[in-house]
């Protein structure tokens, strides 16, 4: 697995066993702080609380993805809104566990749902050492390549049921669904969200059969590119970008200007929002969307000479 993850430029680095008795694990961290935790049994777990683990049977099938959480400053409060919307939360609880080093790290955790915890819901985690601790134990990210997780992909039995609940958890607009035929899915994509929900489409499927085996939850962590192939030199001003926009509901103007030496710039309203330069000077281009609904009118494109 560790030469797996090098070869796409995933590394990682011990952090010890949990104070569970049963799991020990890995970090692969990234710059924006979301990190991917890499857990397997202990060499002499206690078989009780291996037992009592939500996520034995994906470790011991090696589900790959089996859990996720969200980071918040105040758990107490998210559980309070959560209950207020109809969402069954476990009260917090504390944990934690030694760094090989011997730094203590201290967290509190909440599990949000009836299924196993961090499946269909993230668990919500709290921090109770400094978080730098935690996430970057070497005090950086264990990798650039990827600037962090971007979607989690979830996959599950009913897809319109899953997107009521969420909807109704967490004050969600109705999300865009498309047929993925590759990945054998019926999606949705939770607009505001990195959630992407996920219905096999046929028994059967790899998709299909991983239900079955180990029940609904992730199956897939999309990861954000730091460097592009042949787009390595762009930037964005995002101030800019938000003073240009309109509000929601009234057209916006977005005008994209390619050179001939690969140079790119970007426009909204008028106003220059974005610039880049590329090795690529010639294919396709395209329109899309990040994970919320657009629409599109009055499109031209002129050739310059």
């Amino acid at each position: 697995m560790e030469a797996n993850l090098a070869s796409v430029g995933l590394h990682w680095e011990y952090g010890g066993p949990h104070s569970n008795h049963a799991t020990e694990m890995a970090l692969i961290s990234f710059p924006d702080g979301s990190y991917l935790e890499l857990i397997a049994l202990q060499a002499n777990a206690d078989p009780a609380a291996v037992k009592a683990n939500p996520w034995a049977a994906q470790m011991q099938g090696d589900a790959g993805p089996c859990a996720w959480a969200v980071r918040l400053k105040d758990v107490a409060a998210e559980v309070k809104r959560l209950r207020e919307a109809g969402v069954t939360v476990a009260e917090p609880e504390k944990s934690g566990r030694n760094r090989p080093d011997g730094i203590r790290l201290d967290w509190q955790t909440a599990q949000v749902g009836p299924e196993p915890r961090g499946t269909f819901f993230p668990f919500l985690i709290s921090d109770t050492t400094p978080r730098e601790k935690r996430a970057f134990p070497s005090g950086k990210p264990t990798t650039r390549d990827f600037s962090g997780v971007t979607r989690i992909v979830i996959v599950v039995r009913d897809l319109d049921e899953s997107i009521k609940r969420y909807r109704a958890a967490y004050g969600l607009q109705a999300p865009i669904k498309q047929v993925d035929a590759a990945f054998g899915a019926q999606l949705a994509l939770l607009g505001g969200t990195p959630v992407v929900l996920a219905q096999p489409l046929a028994p059967g499927s790899w998709l299909s059969d991983r239900l079955d085996k180990f029940g609904e939850g992730p199956c897939a962590f999309v990861l954000g590119a730091r460097k592009r192939s042949g787009f390595d030199r762009y930037t964005m001003s995002n101030a800019a970008k938000d003073k240009a926009t309109h509000p929601i509901g009234e057209w916006n103007t977005t005008e994209a200007i390619l050179g001939a030496d690969g140079s790119i710039t970007a426009k909204i309203n008028g106003a220059p929002v974005a610039s880049g330069k590329s090795d690529l000077t010639e294919g396709a281009f395209g329109f899309q969307s990040e994970g919320a609904e657009i629409h599109f009118r009055n499109i031209k494109v002129k050739e310059m000479k």
